[in-house]
């Protein structure tokens, strides 16, 4: 074995007679000058059909790179993507490998698979050097060539955010009105992937107001990708510009959640309630975001605005089960009895879809606002509103009783009784009726109908037990109002605070 190969070994390289790992050689400290045979192939290919010159190109190794142009290594030998070395000297800002690849005969005009040559692989990666290599020595170099996604060097600096070669390019004159593809030009590729210096500095020189192919600015796609200071630079453009979708920079940035972005679109003046298919408030409810809800609620944004299908956003809600979102409308009033296209209301809907917590929700405001309306304004604003089903604020024994009440003491139809008497609207109780679990679910009904009615004397602030006991003897149940008061008074938290 000779030294060379044993070396090899014992760094757990591969070796052989008819290729060597180039890179892996170099790394060793392992000098190339008169290692390889005179028949040794320098051009082996291996992954990706890449040959030894490439790894050394792109790693930067000069010492193997002038070894292999000695051993006649070619080139321009393409790899599986139609990169030459030169192409990954200029790719990774090896210059000095660039000019040595140069002076043995490599092609500068080359492109790769995606009509990307030299110039535009050195702007992409930022490597000014290079550039300035390339077009001040190198002959017949365009400054806008586009490769095939219609990209030119400038707009690839711009999407890569490498302020120093905009600034460069802007110097030299390039065509600063070129679009990609897409017809996004370099302030549409800066804000979309959140370059603000570089977005900074193309604002001084183009409009701002230009629009890609789906008629999106700059502002839009700052908004969508959640570029907070993108989108601060452009906030002195038009807010209320739509896309084609029929979307401001505020739905763009609500559809993707990023809260910070639109309470400052909502600060700058940005409209909800603007003319559009789909209200910011909508698009938040749709997609979950219940901190955009409450950013729009205490924006004054419009709660009652329809969408195509005379939806409101509580419709949405309830209809997608956002029990959260639906909580957060109650407590901000919204109308409750709009009817959709199809003459519901959001609690139609909910019975429709067997929601028998958002059933109970909505019953509970329902409740309340009639309430509020008998009662002093002030009074009313002084209440801290909660309509979920989380009943651990009410005390436990307060609940225990009434289910007991509901599942062991009631008949089928005494639920309704009562309901009647505290003044439960027939479709309430109809609500509250759909949910069927057999033939015993009227005592989940009772027990749903008395927790709805605890929410409401908690509410207005009257003892729960107190006002129980005097509704049953009213609707002829003194008995059984005497059995809940002794139940309630055998619990120790009820003995200290008598009931009568």
């Amino acid at each position: 074995m000779s030294h060379l190969q044993h070396c090899l070994y014992h760094k757990q390289v591969e070796f052989s007679l008819v290729y060597v790992n180039v890179l892996v050689m170099s790394e060793a400290g392992i000098k190339l000058h008169y290692p390889l045979g005179e028949h040794t192939c320098v051009d082996f290919l291996r992954q990706a059909n890449r040959a030894a010159l490439h790894w050394a190109s792109a790693r930067g190794h000069e010492l193997t790179v002038q070894t292999l142009i000695h051993y006649k290594a070619i080139v321009d030998l393409e790899d599986k993507f139609g990169m030459t070395p030169a192409m990954y000297s200029a790719w990774f800002g090896h210059i000095r490998i660039l000019q040595m690849l140069v002076n043995a005969g490599a092609t500068v005009t080359h492109e790769n698979s995606t009509g990307q040559g030299l110039l535009h692989c050195a702007a992409a990666m930022g490597h000014l050097d290079i550039i300035n290599y390339i077009l001040g020595d190198l002959d017949e170099m365009p400054l806008d060539k586009m490769d095939k996604l219609s990209k030119t060097p400038f707009l690839l600096a711009a999407e890569n955010g490498r302020l120093p070669v905009v600034q460069c390019f802007l110097g030299l004159g390039c065509d600063i009105t070129v679009t990609d593809q897409e017809q996004n030009n370099g302030l549409h590729l800066a804000a979309k992937n959140g370059f603000a210096l570089v977005l900074h500095e193309l604002i001084e020189v183009m409009d701002p107001r230009a629009r890609n192919q789906d008629g999106q600015t700059a502002l839009h796609l700052a908004a969508e990708g959640g570029h907070y200071q993108c989108v601060e630079a452009l906030l002195d453009c038009s807010l209320s510009a739509l896309c084609d979708k029929g979307y401001s920079a505020l739905h763009c940035a609500v559809e993707q959640g990023h809260v910070e972005i639109c309470r400052l679109l909502l600060q700058r003046g940005s409209q909800l309630n603007s003319s559009t298919e789909v209200a910011p408030l909508h698009l938040a409810v749709i997609n979950n975001f219940p901190h955009i809800v409450l950013s729009c609620i205490e924006a004054g944004c419009d709660l009652n605005v329809t969408d195509l299908n005379e939806q409101t956003a509580l419709h949405i809600a309830v209809e997608m089960r956002r029990l959260v979102i639906v909580e957060l409308l109650l407590v901000a009033n919204v109308n409750i009895y709009l009817k959709d296209k199809q003459n519901k209301t959001p609690l139609d809907v909910a019975v429709r879809g067997y929601y028998a917590n958002i059933v109970d929700m909505i019953i509970k405001a329902e409740r309340f606002y009639r309430w509020r309306q008998d009662i002093d304004s002030q009074q009313a604003s002084q209440i801290e509103l909660d309509f979920t089903l989380d009943h651990a604020q009410e005390p436990k024994h307060v609940r225990s009783v009434l289910w007991r009440l509901a599942t062991k003491y009631l008949p089928p139809g005494g639920w309704k009784k009562l309901a009647n008497y505290w003044q439960f609207p027939a479709q309430h109780v109809k609500a509250i009726e759909a949910q069927w679990t057999g033939n015993k679910s009227y005592k989940e009904h009772g027990y749903r109908m008395l927790l709805v009615w605890l929410h409401g004397i908690s509410v207005e602030g009257k003892h729960p037990i107190k006002c129980l006991y005097e509704s049953l003897v009213e609707t002829g149940n003194r008995a059984l109002a005497e059995k809940m008061r002794k139940k309630a008074n055998e619990d120790e938290s009820t003995k200290k605070c008598p009931l009568m």
